[in-house]
């Protein structure tokens, strides 16, 4: 195992790894160690390089990280992001440490049961975005428990980025803050009409009945839920006001709403839904009416659409990210006009490692609630995408927008009427 360690890095190692062999590499005072647990790990790390590999080894228990605890490994992945340096073995290299590993090494073990069809085999579910396989994509990865998301996304139940006014804040100051901006973007005003698209478990919902009188609806492909919305709406006592259904968006009721908020749902449609996704809710929206969009985007136009292996097949299947700009050219082509738009990315780094403290909190209950490995892809993922936010790899947008009356009438004020 040291012998491979050796042959795919260069320069000194930030870490120490050891295997299952009994070898090892690295210094032995390294705060991370990476422990190559089984031949089965190694298999997952050599038919599957990169962070495929890595995650099933780790997720399956064949990779254990150790100097940090499996609910927030951020600094494991600092250390082996920015210290780490890999190169790729020569023709005579690989093959000499293949013959001495064991060619059997190199067929592929099953994949960990938490591990989503990869994208060819999703055609079973139908066309990527169709109603069903988007469906099937959202129950993935919201339907885990709601019971576990209770302890890691805290008592405000929402699993968007939150709103800082200082690094000080709680989440739950956090959550609010974010709730209030929206409203204050959209002018929600008592007796107002409000559509929530994607609503998760109805946080943005219940804020805008409890605390602005709106009467607000949301609809959410996740049947569980709409479930816990619609029982937290009961015990609030907001029954009359705010409503949760299991609805996707294109089925959301053709009527002509006040203002509509979108908070993270834009992620999961398709880049190529895009004009089909501006213009439904352009349709439901009134004549002066505001669209506030919250969603996470590329850090520029360039970058790939499509997420990576890990993403892709652990958290969010057929997830698709587009640039800012592309999001905003797209509002505007589908007949809104944009007023303001802002960029929240280190905002939701603090939110997820907000989630991560929650989650390393109450690790051994939310290991009973899922399992170790569904908790273990939790802690990588939210660790992994805080650094991501964090270094500018993507970011959070919001953009505003009015749908235009004749002659480019909107209802939008000279200045802002919210705090910007």
């Amino acid at each position: 195992m040291a012998d491979v360690v050796r042959a795919v890095t260069s320069g000194p190692l930030p870490v120490r790894i050891t295997g299952y062999d009994g070898s090892s590499v690295g210094p032995s005072d390294a705060g991370i160690t990476l422990a190559i647990q089984s031949e089965r790990g190694l298999s997952y790390l050599l038919t599957a390089p990169g962070d495929l590999g890595m995650a099933r080894a780790y997720v399956s228990g064949d990779l254990a990280l150790q100097g940090v605890h499996p609910g927030d490994p951020y600094e494991a992945l600092r250390v082996l992001k920015d210290e780490l340096r890999l190169r790729p073995p020569s023709l005579a290299e690989g093959l000499a440490l293949v013959r001495g590993l064991g060619w059997e090494r190199l067929m592929p073990p099953p994949a960990p049961p938490q591990e989503a069809l990869p994208r060819w085999k999703r055609v079973m579910n139908g066309l990527r975005h169709s109603r069903v396989r988007d469906s099937t994509a959202i129950s993935h990865h919201y339907d885990v428990s709601n019971a576990f998301y209770e302890k890691v996304l805290g008592p405000s139940m929402t699993y968007t980025c939150a709103v800082y006014r200082s690094p000080d804040d709680t989440l739950e100051q956090a959550q609010a803050a974010k709730y209030d901006l929206v409203a204050g973007k959209l002018g929600l005003k008592k007796g107002m009409r409000l559509l929530d698209v994607g609503c998760g478990w109805g946080g943005m919902v219940r804020h805008a009945a409890r605390e602005y009188g709106v009467k607000a609806l949301g609809v959410t492909l996740s049947q569980a839920q709409a479930q816990w919305a619609q029982a937290a709406i009961e015990r609030e006592g907001l029954t009359g006001l705010a409503e949760v259904r299991h609805l996707d968006y294109r089925d959301a009721p053709p009527e002509q709403f006040d203002a509509i908020s979108s908070i993270g749902l834009t992620e999961h449609i398709g880049v190529r839904n895009y004009p089909a996704y501006f213009g439904a809710l352009r349709s439901r929206l009134r004549q002066g009416g505001r669209l506030l969009n919250h969603c996470i985007t590329r850090a520029d136009n360039r970058a790939p659409h499509r997420s990576g292996a890990f993403i892709d097949r652990y958290v969010f299947p057929d997830g698709e990210l587009a640039g800012p700009g592309r999001l905003i050219s797209e509002v505007h082509d589908a007949g809104f006009e944009v007023h303001h738009e802002e960029n929240l990315r280190q905002h939701y780094a603090l939110t997820l490692a907000a989630w991560c403290r929650n989650l390393v909190e109450h690790w051994d209950f939310c290991v009973s609630e899922v399992g170790v490995g569904t908790a273990r892809v939790w802690g990588l993922y939210m660790a992994g995408s805080r650094m991501a936010f964090e270094r500018n790899g993507i970011q959070l947008h919001q953009v505003l927008a009015t749908h235009n009356g004749p002659d480019g009438v909107n209802g939008y004020p000279l200045r802002p009427d919210w705090l910007p």
